[in-house]
């Protein structure tokens, strides 16, 4: 059986393509893969999967033909947030494979912010035919539930993705700090400035290498080339594409100051103590629902000592999750897979 596995795939993501990575790890041995990719060849190079262009309506369609299942595979596709074109993107492609007989199924999916009528529409129509649905988070869960779609609600897959080790990272001075931020309307110039001068005084007082990870190079990599030079200490900029490399990273970090969503969640899930910048919905729900430290990025100090003794407490008295957490959290996150199995009943 063939299936094409749809999401935000090749487009420079460090999140989504931890998504790929996990999708790949669960996907039923019965079922040979075809990625819709921004980026092919990478895509294929990096996971011996054949790979279409997911921006060749002509592609998509022949992958679509050849196969007899949609896999809408994770994260925050249906949303209107980030570009009002998603929700008619992936929409629009479940509908088609629906139309075509193929089956669907909607995994691990992260729905909303779903600000106009129209996106809240799609989204609707295209849940409510799939054979199959996941959710990560109780947000999208509230969504499904007013639509009385069924789902299985369980945590981001990305919890129970294997992690490899990076080459280096055992060479840089002890102990590390992992340091993610990325470009948003909140994090504007005096709060990059004031977030710059906090990490500076941070590393003063706690002597640790700051390693700045940046998990899209278009929105994060500038923001990391703007800190280091203010840094007094040891420092490194680390760049990885794999995703589980970048999960990696974390078994060797002490603590974790991130923005992004699956930052936290590879940090949390190698056992690091993490403080949140949060700068959308899917961010302030994982830190209720781990209770992980950190501010909405609109709402962080002006005061540069505050934030910097804010992490030093963090760093001197917090806790990581415990390992009994983590793996009910990496167990829970397997139910992913449950869904997947729909295969075996499908002709």
């Amino acid at each position: 059986m063939r299936a094409v596995l749809c999401g935000y795939y090749g487009m420079g993501n460090g999140g989504d393509e931890a998504l790929l990575a996990s999708l790949l790890q669960m996907l039923p041995s019965e079922i040979t893969p075809i990625v819709l990719s921004g980026n092919p060849q990478q895509t294929h190079d990096r996971y011996g999967v054949e790979c279409c262009d997911r921006k060749s309506f002509l592609s998509v369609v022949q992958a679509l033909r050849r196969s007899q299942m949609l896999i809408w595979g994770g994260g925050s596709l249906m949303q209107d947030a980030t570009s009002a074109i998603s929700p008619f993107y992936y929409g629009g492609l479940m509908k088609l494979a629906q139309w075509m007989g193929l089956t669907t199924i909607a995994w691990a999916q992260g729905v909303g912010p779903l600000n106009h009528p129209i996106s809240r529409w799609l989204a609707k129509q295209s849940f409510k035919g799939c054979d199959g649905v996941s959710v990560r988070d109780r947000g999208s869960a509230a969504w499904l539930n007013d639509w009385q779609i069924p789902f299985v609600l369980a945590p981001d897959p990305v919890w129970a993705m294997e992690s490899e080790p990076v080459k280096g990272l055992w060479d840089l001075p002890a102990p590390r700090v992992a340091v993610n931020l990325r470009a948003h309307r909140l994090l504007t110039p005096d709060r990059r400035a004031t977030l710059t001068r906090a990490l500076a005084d941070f590393q003063k007082a706690t002597q640790t290498c700051l390693i700045l990870l940046p998990f899209q190079k278009s929105q994060d990599l500038a923001i990391a080339e703007f800190i280091q030079p203010q840094l007094p200490g040891a420092s490194k900029i680390l760049v990885l594409e794999n995703p589980q490399e970048l999960k990696g990273v974390f078994r060797g970090v002490e603590m974790a100051i991130a923005m992004r969503f699956h930052g936290l969640i590879m940090a949390a899930a190698e056992g690091c103590r993490c403080f949140a910048l949060s700068y959308d919905p899917k961010v302030s729900q994982l830190m209720t629902d781990l209770d992980i430290p950190g501010w909405e990025l609109s709402e962080i100090p002006t005061s540069a000592n505050q934030i910097s003794q804010t992490w030093i407490e963090l760093y001197a008295n917090g806790d990581a999750l415990s390992d009994d957490q983590i793996g009910s959290l990496v167990d829970r996150a397997l139910m992913h897979q449950d869904i997947l199995q729909i295969v075996k009943r499908s002709p």
